[in-house]
């Protein structure tokens, strides 16, 4: 029998027993992610150790910065700790407390920077306690370097690109310990005793790692990552690797045992799904691969983000307009209205090829919503410029936008242009966008008042604990007066009240 045959059996047998039962005293696996329940397995005894010390169980916490894809990732890392045996903690309680980070806007490095100062007197005081730091922010060698001479207290460093790759790292840092943490060791400051792997890019895709969910009936489903596009004022390219697609056979079985699970809904992520299967042997559309998803029994509702305007083709409109299955709601991120700035954004669409897809996609779905992103202030943006923006939000009509000011990112084109817009004009035109923005949102959340839809309960309102909140198809979000046993199930809601944003409802 091959290697690879046996290391195939071997993680095989590792999802059928106990991790406690394989023999860490054994060399590693070298195939994944065969290699990574083997050092699970290691750590998990370092758990027993210290809590035989301890009288109690490590706590770990993961912190997440940025998007629904570090969210997914913060998953995955709660699910390596849980199978290390590590429990759940604040932040302010927690052994092991790991920050997934974010680089899209500069102000994300600040906070992170903040935060690590704020740990620092704790690390000093319980020198057993570990900080990780992975994500985006990572991927950046001058933020590395920085870590190196200034954080000297953290641990554990890795980017984007080798998150599986969190429990080999673990176990390396554990055995540099001297003496071990789970007796008392006393923290030196030494750099030497950071753990730092960061990779500039990949072509591997790990599958069949744990992770664990935020919610019982819905998740997320990475279908690709990495993206293309290359956005003037994008770091994501640089952080995230070029796109690399899953093979949607491991996507199909990933859904199917999610529903076997409970799950009825899922979100498809990647930085622009609507290039999806570019990459792989066989291609296959993004409009192909929601076809087949949609043939699963017991799913209810699919979701998507993050869709580019350039990417969404007619075969995939013409899918939403025919499914049974695709939630009404659209993000169609359109970030200027101005032909001129989308240019200079690198966006590669006009303002016209922008509208004229919106009516592509309200005449095959009449009813869908949709939101998007726009930045206000791009260098050179003109009072014009923005104008155009203005128009293209009445003419949408989106349901809700994410407006941003525009801030430099060091590292990509946009940063070093010409033409910087003054902070008082980008202030003055922030707020007349975000005032349109709410007025138009308001009107149209309000037509379906007083019609009744069927509601996914997500959880307890936070406002009220005798109400609960859940969404809609559309992604509305809705607050009605039930228990806490709805939490998961579908339920047909009459809508009251807008109040905006959102409405009141009562069950039916």
């Amino acid at each position: 029998m091959s290697m690879m045959k046996k290391e195939n059996n071997l993680f095989n047998m590792y999802n059928r027993i106990n991790l406690e039962k394989i023999d860490i005293n054994a060399q590693p696996p070298t195939e994944e992610p065969a290699r990574q329940y083997y050092f699970m397995a290691k750590c998990r005894e370092w758990v027993k150790e210290f809590q035989q010390k301890n009288g109690r169980l490590p706590g770990a916490c993961v912190t997440t910065f940025g998007c629904q894809m570090n969210a997914r990732d913060s998953e995955k890392l709660r699910g390596i700790l849980r199978e290390m045996g590590y429990e759940e903690a604040s932040e302010d309680k927690a052994d092991f407390v790991i920050y997934n980070t974010c680089t899209v806007r500069e102000n994300a490095n600040t906070r992170v920077y903040g935060r690590l100062g704020q740990l620092k007197p704790r690390k000093k005081k319980h020198p057993h306690m570990m900080i990780g730091l992975c994500g985006c922010m990572m991927q950046e060698p001058e933020v590395v370097e920085k870590l190196k001479k200034s954080y000297r207290f953290v641990d554990i460093i890795f980017g984007t690109h080798n998150i599986y790759k969190f429990a080999e790292l673990v176990a390396t840092r554990l055995e540099l310990q001297d003496p071990p943490l789970a007796a008392s060791s006393v923290y030196n400051g030494k750099s030497d005793r950071m753990v730092i792997d960061i990779w500039k890019d990949t072509d591997q895709i790990i599958e069949d790692l744990p992770n664990e969910r935020k919610y019982s009936f819905k998740s997320g489903i990475n279908i690709m990552f990495g993206c293309n596009n290359f956005c003037s004022y994008c770091i994501v390219p640089y952080v995230r690797g070029r796109e690399r697609s899953r093979d949607p056979k491991a996507i199909i079985q990933e859904i199917e045992r999610l529903v076997a699970d409970g799950v009825s809904e899922v979100m498809l992520l990647g930085q622009n799904v609507n290039s999806y299967g570019k990459t792989l042997e066989t291609p296959m559309t993004f409009a192909q691969l929601l076809t087949q998803i949609e043939k699963i029994e017991g799913l209810r509702r699919i979701r998507f983000m993050t869709s580019h305007p350039k990417d969404l083709s007619d075969d995939l409109i013409e899918v939403m307009g025919k499914s049974k299955k695709i939630c009404k709601h659209l993000h169609l991120p359109v970030q200027s209205g101005s032909t001129d700035i989308l240019a200079k954004m690198n966006r590669r669409y006009t303002k016209e090829q922008y509208l004229k897809l919106v009516e592509k996609i309200r005449a095959a779905v009449p009813d869908i919503s949709l939101t998007t992103d726009i930045i206000v202030g791009f260098p050179g943006e003109t009072e014009e410029d923005f104008e155009e923006t203005l128009d293209v939000v009445r003419k949408v009509r989106y349901d809700s936008a994410f407006t941003f000011i525009y801030s430099k990112r060091t590292g990509t084109p946009a940063a070093v242009m010409e033409n910087q817009v003054p902070e008082d004009v980008i202030k003055n035109r922030f707020d007349r966008l975000l005032k349109e923005v709410q007025t138009i949102a308001a009107e149209t959340c309000a037509v379906h008042e007083g019609t009744v839809q069927e509601v996914l309960v997500e959880d307890i309102c936070d406002h009220d604990s005798e109400m609960v909140t859940g969404r809609l198809s559309n992604n509305l979000l809705v607050h009605f007066y039930g228990g806490r046993e709805l939490i998961g199930q579908y339920v047909d809601v009459s809508l009251k009240e807008c109040r905006g944003f959102y409405y009141i409802g009562e069950k039916i």
